[in-house]
């Protein structure tokens, strides 16, 4: 793989890692997250030569995402950036790694909720304490589940085409 094709590869998972990061220390994931990532799909993927059908196939699994994120977001069941982020992450992925990153995302989205629960009941409120880890610790708070769909999709992405498709060289 050469360089330029490494770095339009690893848009994506910095940007996850970040998006995971944000979410934890504000509970939010700014617009310009998913905006970059989808911005970054379709160069990324003609630059390491992804099939212009598998392109298509991609920008379809994301659009989908993206309309299923927006009704989970009216039902108040996720939150409008962590719908913003799976459908940008899903445009990535494709459909040769969708299942892979939905079980990986759940699976760390259950040990994220233990893990918070746990905090919550046996972690003593600390003065000084960070805010967001504060924020965390409130006993009726929300849980950032950036950190899961990050983690989901840090999984899942070396098993997405465009990913295979550049470790082959092409």
């Amino acid at each position: 793989m050469d360089v330029l094709a490494f770095i339009a590869l690893a848009v994506m998972p910095v940007l996850v890692v970040v998006a995971g990061l944000h979410d934890l220390t504000t509970f939010r994931i700014p617009n310009w997250i998913p905006v970059s990532l989808a911005a970054a799909f379709v160069p990324a993927a003609l630059l390491i030569g992804l099939p212009p059908v598998q392109i298509a196939v991609h920008l379809s699994v994301g659009v989908v995402a993206l309309v299923i994120g927006m009704g989970l977001f009216a039902l108040r069941w996720v939150g409008g950036g962590d719908a913003k982020l799976i459908a940008a992450t899903c445009l990535w992925l494709g459909l040769g790694s969708l299942a892979a990153f939905l079980i990986w995302t759940a699976v760390f989205g259950g040990l994220l909720s233990l893990a918070l629960l746990s905090a919550r009941k046996y972690i003593p409120f600390a003065p000084g304490a960070p805010q967001w880890a504060a924020r965390l610790l409130e006993p009726k708070g929300g849980a950032p589940y950036g950190v899961a769909i990050a983690a989901g999709a840090l999984m899942a992405f070396p098993h997405a085409p465009l990913f295979i498709l550049a470790a082959s060289g092409g």
